[in-house]
């Protein structure tokens, strides 16, 4: 069944000029009950089971108030972890130990703070999905790159434009692989200086090699570049090359992580992350409601971000 992120974007209600205020009032409120039954209720499934992490929802103490939904979460390796919200400051930084560093929102305006990826070189690359673009910041919030084209959004034979991207991995060689999912269906794959160099992906669809709202792209050490197709309810591997491999079962409208040869995929429907091997072999869940951003530290500690919820859970392994 499909099941819409409703933190990705508000959809937009045209109304024929003939429509009576009562049934304006009847439409929105069917597609608010459908809105909210997309998101996990307090007392669904997953909220507390029991797991092997322990999950502290009073991590950041010194904040106190996001003042935005917590759209991403992610951390540096060094120490830092970055929290996105959808309200300035939009970038937030703390130590590990919860302990307020710094933020900041750069110059440029988000339209919907998506995502956020930190390189080796310490850069915020943040996708904004409303505006189809993927930014690229320094650590003190100064533009260094922009991809896609502000407010002008393209289909899945543009190489330049993007339609609601919503993540991107930034392999150690330096290229930038964009997760163009929401409204194409695909991967674009870009050199270090932002040259387009391919397409992966491309056909929306349930066929092996398709995608319908791909989430997220991780690239592993062999080369294999690893997706989420989340409303297909599972993960596409393609090789090196760009051809496709096989599909994982699991749920994955969240975000990736490949952290010490283990793969973490979150799902924010389900509240889970789930922990696979580099064969795609379920090794364990982790569990916190709305599992939306998903970062890893280099010692297996997990961080999610609530999407629609103004949370960010940290779980760390007994």
């Amino acid at each position: 069944m499909y099941r819409p992120d409703p933190a990705a974007y508000t959809p937009a209600i045209n109304f024929p000029p003939e429509e009576s205020n009562m049934t304006r009032l009847l439409l929105c409120f069917t597609l608010l009950l459908s809105v909210a039954a997309t998101a996990q209720p307090e007392g669904a499934p997953n909220q507390d089971p029991e797991q092997n992490f322990v999950r502290d929802a009073n991590w950041a103490h010194n904040d106190g108030n996001w003042n935005g939904n917590t759209s991403w979460v992610t951390t540096d390796g060094k120490g830092q972890v970055y929290v996105l919200t959808r309200a300035k400051p939009y970038v937030r930084i703390y130590t590990t130990g919860g302990d307020f560093v710094k933020s900041w929102s750069g110059a440029e305006e988000i339209g919907s703070a998506h995502s956020i990826t930190i390189d080796a070189q310490g850069n915020a690359w943040i996708s904004d999905s409303a505006r189809h673009v993927i930014r690229k910041y320094d650590g003190d919030g100064n533009l260094l790159m922009t991809l896609g084209t502000p407010d002008e959004p393209g289909d899945n034979d543009t190489t330049d434009h993007f339609n609601q991207p919503n993540h991107v991995f930034i392999h150690a060689d330096g290229g930038i692989y964009v997760s163009d999912g929401y409204v194409n269906s695909r991967i674009v794959h870009f050199a270090p200086d932002g040259t387009f160099k391919r397409i992966i992906g491309g056909k929306g669809g349930p066929r092996d090699g398709e995608f319908q709202a791909v989430h997220g792209v991780a690239v592993a050490d062999d080369g294999r570049i690893i997706t989420n197709d989340s409303e297909n309810f599972r993960m596409n591997v393609f090789d090196r090359d760009g051809r496709f491999i096989e599909a994982w079962p699991y749920v994955s409208r969240g975000g990736i992580e490949i952290v010490n040869d283990r793969i973490y995929v979150s799902d924010v429907n389900e509240g889970e992350v789930n922990i696979l091997n580099m064969d795609g072999e379920l090794i364990d869940t982790a569990y916190a409601p709305r599992a939306h951003g998903l970062g890893v530290d280099t010692d297996g500690t997990i961080y999610t971000s609530g999407a629609s919820r103004m949370t960010v859970w940290k779980l760390t392994p007994k």
